[in-house]
C-alpha cells in the first residue's frame, strides 16, 4: 500500500485534536485527525449513562465554538460527545474515524505513521490522546477472591448492570465519589475505600467555585510560576459532581448509608485490607480546601458563610466480602498515560513525554491536553484551545511538508499566524 502524504499527523479525535485541527484548517495547513473510535467515543463508551459535567457550561465550551444552551448547568457525557461532532464538522477538520495508530517512527521527511488503514507520511505529528487514556489498576488488584467480579471505572455503565449484591468502590475522586452516590441512591449497599482525595464546596459566597478559581488566576496560572512544578502531576482532581449542581463529599456519602474505609492494602481470602489513615486523609483534604477559601475571602474581603468540617466514624481495619454479601468491585482508580505505537526517544525516565509547552525533544512531535502542559487548564476543555493556538502557529510557521503537500498548501497560500 502506497503510504499517504500530509503535513501533519493529528493523534486522537477529541476535545484537544479538533481543536488544534480548527487552527491547522483555518492556517490551510494540510494534515490530518485520526480518532481510533468515533469523535467522542470515550463520552460515548468509556464513561456511565448519568455522567455530567463537573464544571458549569460556560467552561465546557471549546476555543471557537457555540456556547451551551445554559451556562449554568452541566452538560452530560453523551450531549458533549454530539457537542464535539458538531464543533469537528463546522471546522471542516479532515478526521478519519476508526483508525487505529499503530506505530510512530522516524520516516522519510519525517515520520511515518502506521495504522491499521495504512501508512501515513508527515513532516509533524501531533499526540492529543488526551491527558491520561489508559485505565489505572494497582497491583493489588490481582490478588482480589477470583468471585469478586473486578472492573475499572471506564467500564461502569449503570447500577442495572451490575450483578446484584453489595458493591465496593475503590477511590474517593469524583468519580469514584459519584458513582458510589449513584449507586447508593439506586438502593446498593455501597462502600468506598478512600485514601488521599480532595473536599470542595460546590458554591461559596453566591458562586460557583469554578467561578473563584477562574477570578483568582488560578486556571490561567502556568507551570513556570507554580514553586514544585514537580508535585503538580499528583494533584488529585477536585471532587465534585454536576448533578442537579449538588454538594458531594465524603460526609454526604456517609448521610446517604456509604461505608466509608481507608484505603484498600490487599487481600486475604475473601476479606480486604483497609488501611487506618483515612482521618488523617479527611483532615489533609479539610486543610487544602480552607486554604482556598481562605484565599477567596482575602480576595472578596470579609469572610464567608462557615462550612462544616466533614466527620466520619472510623473505619473498618478489615472488610469481608462474602459476610458482607459484596459482589461487585469498581476500581475508581484513575487512568495512565501509555504510549506503546511510540518509537521515538521522546519518553523520559518514568515514561512520560518530555516537552515544554507540549514541544517534545524530538524535532517535529508535539503534545497537546496534557494535564499543566502549560497552564492549569491546558487539560480542560476551555483551557486546551490556548495551547492549540500556540502549536498551530508553531506548526504552520515553522514545520516543513512532503512534496505532495507543500505543492498543495503552495496553492492555497495564507496568512501565517505569529506565534503566541
Amino acid at each position: 500500500m502506497i503510504p499517504r502524504s500530509t503535513g501533519t499527523v493529528v493523534i486522537g479525535g477529541g476535545q484537544a485534536g479538533l481543536s488544534l485541527s480548527r487552527r491547522l484548517v483555518r492556517a490551510g495547513h494540510p494534515h490530518v485527525v485520526l480518532e481510533r473510535g468515533r469523535v467522542g467515543e470515550r463520552w460515548l463508551t468509556e464513561r456511565w449513562e448519568s455522567l455530567t459535567m463537573l464544571t458549569p457550561n460556560r467552561f465546557n465550551r471549546l476555543d471557537g465554538g457555540p456556547a451551551h444552551a445554559d451556562p449554568d448547568g452541566f452538560v452530560r457525557g453523551a450531549e458533549f460527545a454530539s457537542y464535539l461532532r458538531r464543533y469537528g464538522r463546522a471546522a471542516g477538520s479532515p478526521v478519519r474515524e476508526g483508525v487505529e495508530v499503530e506505530a510512530v517512527e522516524p520516516g522519510r521527511d519525517g515520520f511515518r505513521v502506521r495504522t491499521d488503514g495504512g501508512v501515513w507520511r508527515a513532516a509533524s505529528v501531533v499526540i492529543a490522546t488526551g491527558d491520561s487514556d489508559a485505565p489505572a489498576l494497582p497491583a493489588v488488584a490481582a490478588d482480589a477472591p477470583v468471585q469478586l467480579r473486578q472492573l475499572h471505572s471506564s467500564r461502569y455503565r449503570s447500577p442495572s448492570l451490575l450483578p446484584g449484591g453489595g458493591v465496593l468502590v475503590v477511590g474517593a475522586g469524583p468519580s469514584g465519589q459519584q458513582i458510589a452516590a449513584e449507586l447508593r441512591r439506586a438502593g446498593r449497599r455501597v462502600w468506598l475505600a478512600a485514601g488521599t482525595h480532595t473536599r470542595m464546596v460546590r458554591r461559596y459566597r453566591g458562586r460557583d467555585v469554578w467561578d473563584w478559581l477562574d477570578e483568582l488566576g488560578d486556571l490561567d496560572r502556568t507551570i513556570d510560576e507554580h514553586p514544585d512544578p514537580a508535585s503538580l502531576r499528583a494533584m488529585p482532581s477536585i471532587a465534585l459532581t454536576g448533578t442537579n449542581g449538588e454538594e458531594l463529599d465524603l460526609g454526604v456519602l456517609h448521610r446517604l448509608g456509604v461505608v466509608v474505609t481507608g484505603r484498600v492494602r490487599g487481600f486475604e481470602s475473601t476479606r480486604v485490607l483497609l488501611g487506618v489513615d483515612l482521618g488523617e486523609a479527611v483532615a489533609a483534604a479539610e486543610r487544602r480546601m480552607h486554604e482556598l477559601l481562605g484565599r477567596i475571602d482575602e480576595h472578596a474581603g470579609g469572610h464567608g458563610e462557615r462550612v462544616a468540617g466533614v466527620r466520619l466514624p472510623d473505619g473498618p481495619r478489615t472488610l469481608d466480602l462474602a459476610a458482607h454479601g459484596i459482589s461487585t468491585l469498581i476500581w475508581a482508580t484513575g487512568y495512565r498515560r501509555a504510549y506503546p505505537w511510540l518509537h521515538l526517544p521522546a519518553l523520559g525516565p518514568r515514561g512520560e513525554l518530555v516537552h515544554r509547552r507540549g514541544v517534545t525533544t524530538v524535532p517535529g512531535l508535539y503534545a497537546l491536553g496534557l494535564r499543566w502542559q502549560h497552564r492549569r487548564s491546558s487539560h480542560m476543555i476551555s483551557g486546551v484551545g490556548a495551547d492549540a493556538a500556540f502549536l498551530a502557529a508553531r506548526i504552520a510557521a515553522g514545520g516543513l511538508v512532503p512534496a505532495a503537500a507543500a505543492r498543495r498548501r503552495a496553492r492555497h497560500s495564507v496568512r501565517v499566524p505569529a506565534l503566541a
